[in-house]
């Protein structure tokens, strides 16, 4: 199972950037999926999740700017990021909840990761 993001980049503040994450592999089913974020010299934290039934989930930092949404047949999480800010510069990480064929139980999965640099 890989999960492979894309979509980074550098921006402008008050500019957008949509952020992709598609699984692959041997899946039998994906529950929540999500994207975390990790700045320089600070930990890693949750940006937004959403179930498998749709419901997303927001840090307060990031209510109203960005909207996390999912494509259950393509198997891809997205993250639309509107009015980026210079403190949203950070490397972003996609996170999935995935049954695998011949594992037992679901279990984390973690992309690889992509820029993202906000300017003033």
């Amino acid at each position: 199972v890989q999960l492979q993001a894309s979509g980074g980049g550098a921006v402008q503040a008050g500019g957008s950037l949509i952020l992709s994450c598609a699984a692959s592999g041997t899946i039998v089913g994906i529950d929540a999926m999500g994207w975390y974020r990790q700045a320089p010299g600070k930990q890693r934290e949750l940006v937004a999740t959403i179930t498998s039934g749709n419901t997303p989930n927001y840090a307060d930092s990031v209510k109203g700017r960005f909207t996390i949404s999912r494509d259950a047949a393509k198997k891809t999480v997205y993250l639309q990021m509107n009015s980026l800010k210079p403190e949203d510069t950070a490397v972003y990480y996609c996170k999935a909840d995935i049954l695998a064929i011949g594992l037992y139980g679901y279990n984390d999965y973690w992309g690889q990761g992509t820029q993202v640099t906000v300017s003033s």
